[in-house]
């Protein structure tokens, strides 16, 4: 897709947005009278890494929309039967931090699920060319973030657990719905390798693990 910011700007000055992007969140977050509009903001803020990420797609087909949207709803389906049965993950609620929600849950977390399986296989894409290595180590690289997001979620006010510790659960199938993601990816030889798929997962990685340090050991 040739649209903005890539049809006038080089990737190079993308990515300096991108890294200034994430810098100010960062700051906005440890600021104590920002923080509040900050938390608002992170819905728009993952709404546009996403559009980055696709936008610099390498080539479109029918194939391809159609099998994002699939993850798309899938995921969301997922977390629907999730937080209203507490048997996929365990019993959970979602907060306001994610925006609007559906079935009590916000619509945001099925194109999420997108931009992980999606960042994290195009980084596994470049480390290996076994596929069975590829779906691990993308769905590895999903899990570890999602522990990291299992900390903050209650400050961000994105989420929260019935009884406050994370069940084992909800790794596991986190896992599991991440591999097959994956592997619907994979299965479907949808093209992964984009310019902005790693410094667009590696800033909001370390986004979260900067937060979870200042929140956990230095506040």
């Amino acid at each position: 897709m040739n649209l903005f910011p890539k049809n006038i700007l080089p990737t190079k000055e993308v990515k300096k947005f991108i890294l200034i992007f994430y810098t100010v969140g960062v700051l906005g977050f440890l600021i104590p009278w920002t923080q509040n509009l900050f938390i608002a903001l992170t819905t728009y803020a993952l709404l546009l890494s996403t559009y980055l990420l696709l936008l610099y797609h390498e080539k479109y087909s029918i194939k391809d929309i159609l099998v994002f949207s699939a993850i798309a709803l899938l995921g969301f389906f997922f977390e629907v039967l999730g937080v209203n049965t507490g048997v996929i993950f365990g019993s959970y609620q979602y907060g306001e931090g994610l925006g609007i929600k559906i079935f009590q849950t916000p619509l945001l977390i099925g194109v999420n699920w997108l931009f992980l399986t999606y960042t994290a296989l195009s980084i596994s894409d470049r480390l290996t060319k076994n596929i069975y290595l590829q779906l691990t180590t993308a769905t590895t690289l999903m899990l570890v973030y999602d522990i990291v997001m299992e900390q903050l979620a209650p400050i961000m006010d994105m989420w929260s657990w019935t009884n406050s510790s994370v069940p084992m659960k909800n790794y596991i199938t986190w896992w599991l719905i991440g591999f097959l993601f994956a592997g619907i990816l994979k299965g479907f030889k949808i093209n992964t390798r984009n310019h902005l798929a790693l410094l667009l997962f590696l800033c909001q990685f370390l986004f979260f693990v900067v937060l979870l340090i200042y929140y956990t050991l230095l506040k």
